[in-house]
This record gives C-alpha cells, structure tokens and sequence, in this order.
C-alpha cells in the first residue's frame, strides 16, 4: 500500500509534467503567431508585384502616340524662389508639340528670384502666351494654394494643367497627359515622375524611396480602390471639376493640397487616371537633415488624414520584422529564411517599377539604399506619433479637423498678409 506522502509526489509529477506542456504549446503558439505577423510584410510585397505588373504591363498601349484630343490649356505654375536649373524646367514647356495653350507663373512679389528667368523665358520664347501675375491677393496659410486660387481665376481656358516648379517635361507631354479628359468620366489626371539627375547620397537615397517605397504604396491603393489622389508633379483637370468642391478656395488652409484635389474630385464621382509616364524632377535636397524633416512632416499630416492606414503601416515595413526573427527566434534557419525574403522581395519590387517599370538606368547600383531608407522610414514612421505639429516655412501648426492652426500667431506673417489682400493685383509682365 502506497503512502500517502509517495501519492502527493506522483500527483505534483504529473501536474507538474501537464504545465510544462502546456506552457510549451502556448509558447509555440505564440511563436507561430508571431512568425505569421512577421509574414504579412511579406504578403503586401506581393500585392505590391503584381500591382506594378498590372499597372506597366502593355503600357505603351494606354499612351497615345498621338492624341487629336487637344483642348485649349492653360498651364499654371505657382513659383516661390529659384529651384536648381529652373530656366530649363520652364523652357520645356515652351517647347511643346500642342497647338493651343497658355503658360500663368504666379511669384511672391518682383523681388522674387525667379522674376529674371521667367523675363529671360519671355524674350526667348516670343510665340508662346506666357503670363507672370504678382501675389495672390489672399492670406491664406498655403501660399502656393493661395497663388492658384488667383491662376485659376485668370485662366483662359478650362483645361487646367498645374504642375509643380521643379518638374521637367518631354515636348509631347501635354498631348499625352490632356487625352484621358476626353473621356468623360474622367476628372483628373496625374502621373508618376523621376530625378532628372542624382549627385549626392541624399538625392540618390530619396530616389530610391520614392522607387521601392512610394510608388508602391500607390500602385497597390490603385489597384485595390482606384486612384483618389493627384501628384502635385502633375494635375490635370477642368475648371467645373475644381468647382465642383469649391475650387482651390476651399483648400487654402489645409495640408497636403495635391492629395486633396484628386480625392475630392473623385468624391464627384470622377476617375482620376494614374498614366503610365512619368516627368522629371530636378532634385533639390541639400542634406539628410532636410530630407528627413520634410519626409518627418509629410508623414506626420498622413498620421491626422488617415490614422488607421498609418497604423496599418506597420504591416508593410519588412526590415523590422525580419530583424525581429532572426534575432530572437531560437532557429537560425528561420531567421536566415526571413531576412533572405525580404531582401528578395525588396530588390524585385525596385527592379519591377524602376527599371522594368519606369526604365531607370543604372538603379542597380543604388539598391543597396533600400535597407537605409527603410531603416531611416521606419524610425520616421514611429516619431510620428509623438508629434502633434508640424513645422512649416519656419512657423509650427496643428492640424485640427483638417486644417493649419497656427500653434502661436505669427504677427509679421498676419500684417504680411494684411498687406498682400490689400494690394491691388499686379498685371502680368506679358500676356500676349
């Protein structure tokens, strides 16, 4: 006959044999769910391939050669300083093969550095209508939306096409992004856009972000929902669309103003069309503290405009997961396996859109970036969230229902503005 003390020992035996099996099943369990969370970058990476397939596959094809489509245009460029090689950037369009169209730069003031090269711009280029208008004679907090508003007033035409100052096009530009308009559904337009050249670390880092990390994320918001966005590089629309919420009126005082033109189109019930082309930007990044602060910013007005998506961004940064793996599972082999895959994943979705995509040459040797720009990504993406302003031309704001509130008011901006909304407005230097 057993004792009684020989019974307790078995029983605490067994039990103790049961919690460690189940404490081994729960942490296998908690493993297994953590390799699946690692995994799901991994599952965007592959939408994002055959997003970027489906988007240049045959894409010749979806760009006329020639378009008979070609409204009269008025081309609007708000202008504020002197961007690196600024003359041949607006020389290019001058240069145009488009029969109709007019070109309204909208500066600061006559002071403005740029006023030189848009009078040089003038005298060469005598057969073009070209205008330069002074100020915008509002005091809204977004200068260039404010520059619009007075461009867009003084337009001739209803075909609109606005593009940033820095941009750089190819003579059949206008033909090619005005045509998708001709189809009625149609509200806007925008396309993708390159460095015309890179020179520093920095320039080539952020070309390889816009490659591997921006376009991305846009060819897969295309492919799941349809474009409800423009590129401030290039936006294409009429004069009823911008009507249609209010004109740039309605925008002056808000961030991300490129975003919201193509969204509140589409709330119209328009298509904006993503083209397969892309312009040319001259880079003007001085430093990996500029690029960094800028990148900081942006994200920072994505974190307020859509916080459940930036959230969500989590799931499609690789590198930290991969890192995650390797270092704590106790299998080596899996962690090789899961940093082999993001490394995989990340050069064939570079080479997919870079070069295969937008024809980029030599971006092979600028793929080693990758891993600094998602680095670099991923610690902007985790300050966002300690951040409840930006700063913006030297003057911090919140963003508060989706508008610019100055955090502290800025006496000499306010009696700036004053003078500028009481000035008359200024006549072009020449509109012929």
């Amino acid at each position: 006959m057993r004792r009684p003390g020989i019974t307790f020992l078995i029983l605490e035996e067994i039990n103790w044999r049961y919690s460690s099996a189940r404490g081994a099943i729960i942490s296998n369990a908690a493993w297994y769910l953590f390799l699946v969370l690692a995994a799901t970058p991994f599952i965007y990476y592959l939408l994002v391939l055959y997003s970027s397939w489906r988007f240049f596959w045959r894409s010749r094809d979806r760009l006329p050669e020639t378009s008979d489509f070609t409204p009269p245009v008025s081309n609007l460029k708000p202008v504020r300083g002197l961007d690196p090689e600024a003359y041949e950037n607006f020389a290019s369009y001058c240069r145009q093969d488009y029969p109709d169209y007019e070109l309204i730069f909208c500066v600061g003031d006559e002071n403005d550095p740029s006023v030189p090269v848009l009078e040089k711009l003038i005298r060469d280029f005598p057969e073009r209508r070209i205008r330069v208008l002074y100020g915008s004679g509002r005091s809204g907090i977004n200068d260039k939306v404010t520059k619009l508003v007075r461009m867009v007033n003084e337009a001739r035409n209803d075909v609109l096409v606005i593009n940033d100052s820095d941009v750089r096009v190819e003579p059949n530009y206008l033909r090619t992004v005005v045509a998708p308009l001709r189809d009625p559904k149609v509200g806007g337009v925008t396309c993708l856009y390159v460095s015309t050249h890179d020179k520093t670390f920095t320039q080539h880092l952020h070309s390889i972000g816009m490659i591997s990390d921006f376009y991305p994320g846009i060819l897969v918001a295309r492919q799941l929902d349809g474009i409800k966005f423009t590129l401030g590089q290039t936006i294409v629309t009429t004069r009823s669309r911008l009507a249609g919420f209010g004109g740039y009126e309605a925008i002056e005082n808000r961030p991300a103003d490129d975003l919201l033109v193509g969204r509140l189109i589409a709330e119209q019930g328009y298509e904006v069309e993503l083209l397969p082309y892309a312009v040319r930007t001259v880079p003007d990044y001085d430093s990996l503290r500029d690029l960094f602060i800028k990148r900081l910013r942006w994200m920072t007005v994505m974190r307020h405009m859509r916080p459940w998506g930036h959230v969500g961004l989590v799931f499609t940064q690789g590198l930290p997961w991969a890192l995650a793996v390797a270092i704590m599972h106790p299998s080596a082999g899996i962690g090789f396996a899961y940093i082999g895959a993001y490394v995989g994943f990340r050069f064939a979705m570079t080479w997919m859109i870079g070069i295969w995509g937008l024809k980029q040459k030599g971006l092979w040797k600028k793929m080693p970036l990758i891993f600094v720009w998602d680095a670099t990504a991923f610690v902007i993406w985790l300050l966002t969230f300690g951040r409840r302003s930006i700063r913006w031309r030297n003057v911090d704001y919140r963003i508060r229902e989706g508008m610019l509130v100055p955090v502290v008011a800025n006496p000499a901006q306010n009696s700036s503005n004053e003078k500028l909304a009481a000035a008359s407005p200024i006549v072009a230097v020449k509109s012929k």
